[in-house]
């Protein structure tokens, strides 16, 4: 098994006033030659924006982009028909593909809203764009990997065009918890959005991350209650 860790201080910071970011890789003007992604894993951002505040519209093309609400509410809009409120609990995605213009907003003028936007290099260029949003609910159950992005429309969580998949968990103080990769040679990165884990050996404190691959699986123990992203990706 082979890791990096990155830890959550050693991130990119972006500080627009209305908005504040970290970036885990490389983006906008944090650049870092050794932080360019993992595999087909290359942005992991995790926003903050201010009530009443937002991205207003712009482009994308030939990438996978996925939107976790932490707290608040976030606003979508864009030019193929959607428009409407992503609520914390929810996860979304679209295909950029051959091009897709949108805003996020934030979806409440008091409250800030916090979330992860994520881009995954896709395994298809050119397709026609697309939108998923899906409520995360029904298929979290406590102290389990519960996946909830797939390459499999009919399966749980929502698809995209790449051979990836993201798990999900809550986790209790002292369990103890196996993640099976669903290919071998992909690799997972390991994020941590609240409490405290260790995989490994390597111990990950909020917001810390780690890169895992050249393994079939991997145990997680939780040292805090925890809650934990799992993204499993091609690292070619």
């Amino acid at each position: 098994m082979k890791t990096i860790y990155h830890a959550a201080d050693s991130r990119g910071n972006a500080n627009h006033g209305w908005l504040k970011s970290k970036h885990t890789f490389s983006f906008a003007n944090y650049h870092n030659p050794e932080r360019m992604g993992f595999g087909a894993l290359r942005v992991i951002n995790d926003d903050f924006v201010i009530g009443g505040q937002g991205f207003g519209k712009h482009s994308h093309r030939d990438m996978e982009i996925i939107s976790i609400p932490l707290s608040g509410k976030l606003g979508h809009g864009d030019n193929i028909g959607n428009n409407g409120i992503i609520e914390t609990g929810e996860i979304q995605v679209m295909s950029a593909g051959t091009g897709i213009t949108h805003s996020e907003m934030n979806g409440d003028d008091k409250e800030e809203v916090k979330f992860l936007q994520i881009w995954v290099i896709p395994n298809k260029m050119n397709v026609e764009p697309r939108y998923q949003q899906v409520r995360m609910d029904d298929i979290l159950k406590p102290n389990e990997f519960n996946q909830v992005l797939s390459p499999n429309a009919d399966d749980a969580g929502v698809w995209i065009h790449q051979d990836a998949w993201f798990s999900m968990g809550d986790f209790g103080q002292g369990v103890t918890q196996t993640y099976q990769l669903k290919d071998p040679s992909n690799g997972v990165y390991v994020f941590v959005i609240s409490g405290k884990v260790v995989v490994n050996g390597n111990t990950l404190d909020t917001r810390d991350g780690l890169g895992v691959w050249d393994t079939k699986n991997f145990t997680m123990d939780v040292i805090d209650d925890a809650k934990v992203l799992l993204m499993e990706v091609p690292m070619s």
